[in-house]
């Protein structure tokens, strides 16, 4: 379904990736692991269209989207969960939602969609009219997972969703995201919880210093001496 070629990403003189590539399987739950400034989030941003690359392709079923605008990435079917769930604080829950939606004309559609987002995060339904910017940081994270889904994504990128959540939380979310890629949506999540983005992804890539330097299946990864140490706590 993705496949990343050579990626090569600067800001100004740094160089933040150099020579990634991943490929992405539909269906699949594919995980991103590494340290702070590895270069995670660059790779999602450049993926999602907010990046452009100075060398490399990103090929989305079958068609490069290297140069597209971020909005017209949307419609191809790839949406994305940005690092700090950036929702907008001044608006309600249901407004943000429907800025989920905003390339959507099926107004039946929408209104199904909307429900179904409800009825997968009830809590958000209990404060709809509510200002977003007033809710918890876990409603923060379910309303940006949400405000996603209203797209109706193929593809989710998902960046650090567990991030600042208390640990009860951390186990819901990742319940949410195992079940949304159930429904059919293919995921690629940055995850600083190497545990449990392990627990649920189907394989991983180790980014270090920009560079990919291990890849594998999960439970490769997880039974990998150099990750243990690195990533999951373990000595």
């Amino acid at each position: 379904m993705l496949k990343v070629d050579d990626i090569n990403v600067y800001y100004g003189n740094i160089h933040a990736l150099k020579g990634v590539s991943l490929d992405i399987n539909q269906g699949e739950i594919v995980t991103l692991i590494g340290a702070n400034g590895a270069g995670k989030s660059t790779l999602l941003k450049t993926v999602s269209g907010l990046l452009k690359p100075k060398q490399g392709n990103i090929i989305l079923d079958g068609q490069s989207i290297i140069g597209k605008a971020a909005q017209t990435i949307v419609k191809l079917g790839l949406s994305h969960v940005p690092e700090g769930r950036r929702v907008f604080a001044n608006l309600t829950v249901e407004e943000n939602l429907e800025l989920g939606a905003f390339l959507r004309k099926d107004k039946a559609g929408i209104k199904k969609d909307m429900e179904s987002v409800f009825e997968r995060f009830p809590h958000l339904l209990e404060r709809r009219k509510q200002l977003s910017g007033t809710l918890s940081g876990g409603e923060q994270q379910m309303l940006a997972i949400g405000r996603a889904i209203m797209a109706r994504p193929r593809l989710l990128l998902l960046d650090e969703p567990s991030m600042g959540l208390a640990p009860l939380l951390v186990k819901t979310i990742f319940q949410i995201i195992d079940d949304i890629n159930k429904s059919g949506t293919t995921i690629l999540l940055v995850e600083q919880n190497a545990n449990m983005a392990l627990s649920i992804a189907n394989r991983a890539y180790v980014i270090e210093t920009g560079r990919v330097v291990l890849s594998g299946t999960a439970e490769e990864l997880n039974a990998s001496e150099q990750v243990k140490q690195a990533y999951l706590g373990m000595q």
